[in-house]
């Protein structure tokens, strides 16, 4: 296989690098802009608390690029149990923190490139060395998304998903 991944783009037909191996969102879904005046509220690039109920930590979904090397990456985010989250942060910043038991959660990120919502999937969050975030492993169901973390993708799927999320319709 060949190692350029440029593409000319079915949408706009305009020549692109590499795609981008992966996304992030910046939030759960179910945060609202209001609560950034909530004092019970708060949100930060790897952690979330709702009204002092909700709980969430962002993480990677790896899925292995077939027939290379690479692997994509979705940042999403999942909601955890309150205790989950305090064990969380008090191992955040420490040494051997991936020697933890994953976190279970729910999904709680809407890949609408997904025929299938991916909004509340099981998954196992699994702490990793810090400063790098949790490796976000799907319960193996027959989700698309699912099978993919599994199996892997195609570079023309890494093509056709970069071409989606730079041209949402």
């Amino acid at each position: 296989m060949s190692g350029d991944l440029g593409f000319t783009c079915s949408h706009c037909g305009d020549r692109h690098a590499k795609p981008p191996m992966g996304y992030s969102t910046m939030a759960p879904d179910v945060w609202d802009p209001r609560f950034e005046t909530d004092p019970d509220s708060t949100l930060s690039s790897d952690q979330c608390v709702i009204k002092s109920s909700h709980f969430f930590i962002r993480g990677l979904i790896e899925i292995p690029v077939i027939g290379s090397e690479d692997v994509f990456s979705w940042g999403v985010w999942v909601s955890v149990s309150k205790d989950n989250f305090a064990q969380a942060l008090e191992v955040w910043n420490t040494e051997g923190r991936e020697a933890e038991k994953p976190y279970f959660g729910w999904l709680s990120t809407e890949l609408a490139l997904y025929s299938e919502s991916t909004t509340n999937l099981k998954t196992n969050a699994h702490t990793r060395p810090v400063g790098r975030r949790p490796f976000i492993e799907l319960e193996p169901t027959d989700h698309p998304l699912a099978i993919e973390q599994r199996k892997g993708i195609t570079p023309d799927r890494v093509r056709e998903i970069a071409t989606a999320v730079l041209h949402p319709a």
